[in-house]
């Protein structure tokens, strides 16, 4: 054996993004919007992905990217789409502002850029629906632009690696200026893709496999053996019970009543059955005031529960027969049972009808 070889192995005293590289050269996930090794993924691709990503998990976005992409193979086919098309291939998503936004910078791109998005951070942060993330993320991934986009993932590693005390969200100042910190002369495209696989794959919220971890040697809290303590997240409000009704009017000739919301606000522009106002003060027994149309209506048993980011929403369902030629009111259209699910029926509204379809007797 070579003396070099009895040497113990020197420690490192900081992260070397060399490591995460070499790592993420042999562990790269394959995914529908990633470039292969070597080559890089056109901005269109990593903005639509990115869009997607956000607060919704890989798996689910896989099949959307691909919907999507075969719709509207380029940005300019996204911009001269219609927002009601985008909304119905967008349902199931969640988080609906992001698809008007996302039709809103498909126009900005193609208007103001004649159809090729800006290369630099401050002209992404200038195109609708680009905040600090995404941009960092299209510039990084796309053309290489000094910058780290940090979402959750590269947040717990990041806040491992220093053992970072300061609790979510105060701490994510801190956080950026750590994670731009490690970005290496080069490949930052790579580099950012590299941190988000190793929170996804290694660096996970529990029981992380830090045995595998390219950079276990210089992590504080793998050395204390606190990682499952960070980050640190201040204790979250949840917000006030939302109360509400919901009316299914099913016709004779199987169809049923639908109307688009307004255009600003909670699921703007989205479809949705029609139905009361929410709030923290419903009264049930003040409901059918709200009803869309005279019929007959029966109170369903049961309620429709759904959690928004900052409030949680229960839903009396009320059901009604009404015959074939009945008029739909203004503002509202029937619309055929068979295809209800091509409509821009939020999730919510999903649940109200397959609770209304499974009560109906």
């Amino acid at each position: 054996m070579s003396v070099a070889a009895r040497l113990p192995r020197r420690k490192k005293a900081a992260p070397d993004p060399a490591d995460l590289l070499a790592w993420y050269d042999r562990h790269r996930r394959v995914m529908p919007w990633r470039a292969l090794k070597g080559q890089r993924t056109p901005p269109y691709r990593v903005w639509l992905s990115e869009i997607m990503l956000q607060q919704t998990t890989v798996k689910t976005v896989g099949p959307y990217f691909e919907k999507f992409l075969a719709k509207w193979p380029t940005v300019e086919a996204l911009a001269a789409a219609s927002l009601d098309d985008v909304l119905r291939a967008w349902a199931g998503l969640g988080y609906y502002a992001r698809a008007r936004n996302l039709h809103a910078c498909a126009r900005a791109v193609v208007e103001r850029h004649g159809g090729v998005f800006p290369d630099s951070i401050e002209g992404l942060l200038a195109l609708p629906g680009i905040g600090d993330y995404t941009a960092a993320a299209v510039g990084s991934i796309a053309f290489d632009a000094p910058a780290v986009p940090v979402d959750g993932n590269v947040e717990r590693v990041v806040t491992r690696l220093y053992a970072v005390e300061e609790a979510l969200p105060a701490a994510k100042p801190k956080i950026k200026e750590l994670a731009t910190s490690l970005l290496p002369a080069q490949r930052s495209g790579d580099f950012a893709q590299a941190l988000m696989d190793l929170g996804a794959t290694i660096c996970s919220p529990k029981r992380p496999a830090c045995a595998l971890c390219p950079w276990n040697d210089v992590c504080v809290a793998q050395a204390t053996g606190r990682q499952e303590e960070f980050p640190h997240k201040a204790q979250k409000r949840e917000g006030k019970l939302r109360k509400g009704a919901a009316f299914v009017a099913l016709r004779a000739d199987g169809k049923v009543l639908l109307r688009q919301r307004p255009e600003k606000g909670l699921l703007g522009s989205m479809t949705e059955v029609p139905g009361s106002d929410w709030s923290n003060d419903f009264d049930v027994g003040d409901a059918l005031d709200a009803a869309p149309l005279k019929a007959k209506w029966r109170k369903l048993p049961g309620i429709v529960t759904h959690v928004f980011t900052h409030f949680p929403l229960e839903l009396t369902v009320f059901a009604a027969q009404v015959p074939k030629g009945a008029a739909a009111p203004k503002g509202a259209r029937w619309v055929a049972l068979a295809t209800a699910h091509e409509e821009a029926l939020p999730n919510v509204m999903r649940k109200v009808l397959a609770h209304a379809l499974n009560k109906k007797t």
